[in-house]
């Protein structure tokens, strides 16, 4: 098995890049720097984009194989995972499945190809979002900042529907009083959801407040993170009764009757 590790868990010593600077790169005064996980093959494609991203102020570890960066995630837990779809051994989708078993970090998908099977098998396998190669830094810098931002907490107050519950300010949900484990794509669909009770939001708009690009071709993601959502939350997800498909249109929250 071909194993090439980049970075290093937070505190043990870290191998530099032959180009980088030793400074640990800042977001600003006060603010965390984000910890990535990159898990790509392509050796050039992987040196690129870790740059690329450690320019743009994240702390970024890569791993060569889906294996080296299962092992490398059990070592460390990143702030997000980048991963190639193509990977050698197993693949991109079987690596984000045995992740999403017993995580729900955001993980961002490369993949060469915008075919439809490739982005649904992705997102049915756990993907908050994907990109499509050839990669510019700068637009999955812009991705991977956009999904971090949907874990922030927000003002204090609650919201009840039936048996579930969700506090914005704890930015958690229970259901008949056991917590739910959501990543945070799906927390922040349901909280857009649930501002708007019984108003139903078309995929764009989905589109604008979860994931903050609206190009009508990714209204993918918004119907297989409904789907993922509905399979925690709702007592039938095949017969929903909280998230609603409104034909034509999109969706809306409901309250039981």
């Amino acid at each position: 098995m071909r194993k090439r590790l980049h970075g290093s868990p937070r505190g043990a010593g870290q191998t530099e890049h032959p180009h980088r600077s030793n400074r640990t790169p800042s977001m600003g005064q006060n603010e965390p720097v984000p910890s990535l996980l990159l898990i790509e093959d392509d050796d050039a494609i992987r040196t690129a984009l870790e740059l690329s991203l450690t320019r743009q102020g994240h702390r970024v570890a890569t791993a060569a194989t889906g294996e080296d960066g299962l092992k490398l995630l059990r070592e460390q837990r990143p702030d997000l995972i980048v991963l190639d779809v193509m990977l050698p051994g197993i693949d991109g989708f079987e690596v984000c499945r045995r992740i999403r078993r017993t995580d729900q970090l955001p993980i961002i998908l490369l993949t060469a190809r915008s075919d439809d099977i490739d982005v649904v098998v992705g997102l049915e396998s756990g993907a908050d979002d994907y990109v499509v190669k050839p990669v510019q830094g700068r637009v999955l810098d812009a991705r991977i900042r956009a999904v971090l931002r949907r874990g922030e907490r927000e003002a204090t107050d609650s919201a009840t529907f039936g048996s579930l519950v969700i506090d914005r300010a704890a930015m958690t949900v229970t259901k008949n009083g056991e917590d739910l484990q959501l990543t945070p794509t799906e927390l922040r669909l349901l909280l857009e959801l649930s501002r708007r009770p019984g108003q139903a939001l078309s995929r764009q708009q989905l589109l604008r407040l979860v994931w903050e690009h609206d190009y009508l071709g990714d209204s993918r993601l918004v119907d297989a993170c409904v789907q993922r959502l509905r399979a925690k939350v709702e007592d039938v997800p095949s017969s929903p009764t909280l998230i609603r498909t409104v034909r034509g249109v999109g969706y809306r929250l409901d309250t039981p009757q």
